[in-house]
C-alpha cells in the first residue's frame, strides 16, 4: 500500500503506469484468491476479516491520493469511505451477535466499481485521454457512489434484525 501511494503521488508517467500495474495485479490476485478459497472450501475467520480490510485500504488509499492530486473531490470520496466504515461496523456487530454477514452480489459489484474508478483515474492521468477520459472517469465515479449507497442500504436492510 505505501509503495502504491508513493507511485501514485510521484506524479511521474512511469510511477503512474507502475501504480496501474500494481493495482490491477492486486485486484486480480484478490479475486483469484477469493474464488479459490471458496471453491476449495479453504476459508478462515482471519481471511474473512483481513481480506475485506486489505481491499478497503488499497481502494481508500488510492482515493485519498486522488484528493491530494486534485483528481477527485473530498465529498464523493467521503461517501465511499463512510459506507465502508458503516458496513464494516455492521459486520462487527453481527459477529458480536454470533452471526456472519457475507459479501452480497451488490457488495461485489460495488467493489468492482471502486476498482474501475481507481483504474479510470490512473489511466486518465497517465494517458491524457482528454474529454473522453474525463467522461469515463465521471461515469465511474457516479457508478461507484451509486453502488456504495445502494449496497450499503442493502446490507443494513438485510441486517435489520441486529437493531431489534
Amino acid at each position: 500500500m505505501p509503495l502504491f501511494m508513493y507511485l501514485v503521488l510521484s506524479q511521474t508517467k512511469v510511477g503512474t503506469i507502475l501504480a496501474i500495474i500494481m493495482f490491477f495485479l492486486a485486484a486480480i490476485s484478490d479475486a483469484v484468491d477469493g474464488y479459490l478459497a471458496r471453491s476449495l472450501n479453504q476459508t478462515s475467520n482471519f481471511g474473512m476479516f483481513a481480506d475485506p480490510i486489505a481491499d478497503k485500504l488499497l481502494v481508500v488509499g488510492a482515493l485519498i491520493s486522488f484528493i491530494q492530486l486534485g483528481e477527485l473531490a473530498a465529498a464523493p470520496v467521503m461517501v465511499i469511505v463512510a459506507r465502508e466504515f458503516l458496513v464494516t461496523g455492521l459486520r462487527i456487530l453481527a459477529v458480536a451477535e454470533g452471526e456472519m454477514i457475507s459479501a452480497s452480489l451488490l457488495g461485489k459489484l460495488k467493489t468492482l466499481s471502486h476498482i474501475g474508478l481507481v483504474l479510470a483515474v490512473l489511466i486518465t492521468r497517465s494517458f491524457q485521454l482528454g474529454p473522453a477520459g474525463e467522461t469515463a472517469q465521471n461515469a465511474c465515479l457516479y457508478l461507484a457512489i451509486a453502488l456504495a449507497l445502494i449496497s450499503g442500504v442493502d446490507y443494513f436492510y438485510r441486517s435489520r434484525w441486529l437493531f431489534i
